[in-house]
């Protein structure tokens, strides 16, 4: 949604980096680009001039004289406030002393509150409480019949005596819900509310009917990210006719500008509390002004992308493939476990939305935009044709192998060639990775068995990276050595010095870095695995 907008910043800082000093003209000419690409946003204009203002003070004040590196500097005040008109900080959800806590939802017609309030009992849900829905709307046809498909999706309890269609009082149904959450001990009440225009004055005041008699401890009014500048003025329509305490944002993943994001806190004066991005019901979350701020100035957010992963993978089985990993070069490491940890990152969301949470995902957006989300499927397709004995041990798969492989699976043999290949290409930079011998995994090849990649994304093509590999020393020899008798002397000695520290076959170190049973830090081994490990 944030594309355009991310883009022309981009550009604008892009022309600040390299200069060691910014004069009052440089900073007019940035506050002008930053000016239009608001604009260009749809952001409001009373909170583009707001904006504007302050990047220009704190731009000229001391924090910048006397900066090191002027440029970052106008970067840090710019995303300090792109966050404050986000809403400053995170805001939580007040439950009530004394269950059950009352969420009321409103918002225009088309908002997209039904979905949203299946969404939000969902991630209540996960946050261990017992939401019930409640269908108060009951003038949009079958809504009441959309929130019990959508309840029974996110397996929540609705509340619907009513079959609406035009049938039925909101404001009984509403004052109803709360003494049968009493009843059953649920601990929240999620009110949905039929849409309205911010110009229909009786459903405005159904609304606040349905407020008095319920009496919430959160009024969220919801919103469509898509509808532009209309946005802000419903949202003040409603503050007047209803009030409310907070804002939801839905269709974040829309191509529309996104003005109305960047506007409605500002206006208002009341936090964004949630953004639901996409149509599935787990694409919603709590809102995060500073994460936000970070990923339209394409810094990305890895804070969310940690968290995701957390949810995603398990403790016990990321701890057993990282074992996995720095053992025996990471040979062990098979198809299976590759399937396993595809499977969950497909629990974490679109490949696209986590791509795009690293910093820099807006100069590859082009390369995101092409990948097609099916490719997965095809992989593991791939990787289910495989016999469990192949998964295991994936250097058994032959050409005549591979080629039952492909018409299992429906694909060219290339694509099983390009999948076994870049597994493990995967597989050792990940060992070297989880060894510590790498000190960054840029060039790593991504996901192994990407057959056909991410058109233009470093590592993720369908073909062999073509990126500067280390130097390889001459066969046989166990690196450069000098010319110089003196040194060469000096390397021999350094070498046998540190042959001499690591441990013989036959002793492992000890893992926890204190007196193991030898008394020298060394845990003595079987015979027979000592044997073994002399033969490597």
């Amino acid at each position: 949604m944030f594309a355009t907008l991310t883009d022309r910043l981009t550009a604008t800082f892009k022309n600040l980096r390299g200069q060691g000093r910014l004069s009052d003209a440089d900073i007019d000419a940035t506050a002008r680009e930053i000016r239009v690409a608001l604009l260009e946003a749809d952001v409001a204009l009373p909170v583009v001039k707001d904006f504007i203002a302050a990047v220009r003070e704190r731009a000229r004040g001391e924090e910048v004289s006397q900066a090191l590196n002027p440029a970052q500097q106008i970067i840090k005040i710019v995303n300090d406030e792109l966050v404050r008109i986000l809403g400053g900080e995170t805001r939580r959800v007040r439950f009530a002393k004394q269950p059950p806590t009352v969420i009321m939802l409103a918002g225009l017609q088309g908002a997209g509150k039904t979905t949203l309030a299946g969404k939000l009992a969902l991630w209540l849900k996960d946050q261990g409480k017992q939401p019930l829905l409640v269908a108060a709307d009951l003038q949009r046809p079958n809504a009441v019949t959309q929130l019990q498909v959508v309840g029974e999706r996110a397996g929540v309890a609705v509340w619907a005596p009513e079959p609406g269609n035009g049938v039925g009082d909101p404001v009984s149904v509403a004052k109803s819900s709360i003494e049968h959450a009493n009843s059953k001990l649920y601990d929240v009440v999620v009110v949905d509310t039929a849409g309205r225009l911010g110009v229909d004055q009786e459903l405005m005041k159904q609304a606040a009917d349905i407020r008095d008699a319920v009496k919430p401890d959160e009024t969220l009014f919801v919103v469509d990210a898509m509808i532009g500048q209309d946005a802000v003025n419903t949202a003040l329509a409603f503050q007047d006719g209803v009030g409310f305490d907070g804002v939801v944002l839905t269709k974040l993943d829309g191509d529309a500008r996104g003005g109305a994001a960047l506007s409605v806190a500002s206006v208002t004066g009341k936090p964004v509390m949630f953004a639901s991005a996409g149509e599935k019901l787990t694409d919603f979350d709590v809102f995060h002004p500073e994460r936000m701020a970070s990923r339209i100035l394409d810094l990305g957010d890895m804070l969310t992308l940690i968290e995701s992963a957390q949810k995603a993978f398990d403790a016990e089985q990321a701890e057993e493939m990282a074992r996995k990993l720095q053992a025996k070069g990471g040979k062990d490491f098979t198809f299976d476990d590759f399937l396993q940890q595809m499977q969950a990152i497909k629990k974490m969301g679109s490949f696209k939305s986590l791509l795009g949470m690293l910093p820099g995902a807006g100069q590859m957006r082009e390369a995101l935009d092409a990948f097609d989300e099916r490719e997965l499927d095809r992989v593991q397709a791939i990787v289910h044709s495989m016999t469990p004995g192949e998964r295991a041990n994936p250097k058994i798969i032959n050409g005549s192998r591979r080629a039952r492989i492909a018409r299992g699976s429906g694909r060219q043999v290339s694509e099983v060639n390009q999948l076994i290949e870049r597994f493990f290409m995967a597989r050792e930079m990940m060992s070297q990775a989880a060894r510590g011998k790498l000190g960054g995994l840029g060039g790593m090849p991504g996901m192994p068995g990407m057959a056909g990649g991410i058109p233009g994304l470093p590592g993720m093509g369908g073909k062999k990276s073509k990126g500067k590999q280390p130097k390889q020393g001459k066969k046989g020899k166990r690196g450069a050595r000098s010319g110089n008798p003196a040194k060469r002397a000096a390397q021999l000695a350094a070498a046998d010095e540190k042959r001499a520290a690591e441990p013989q076959p036959g002793q492992v170190p000890s893992a926890f870095g204190g007196e193991a049973a030898d008394g020298d830090g060394n845990f003595e081994l079987p015979d027979d695995i000592a044997q073994f490990l002399k033969r490597r």
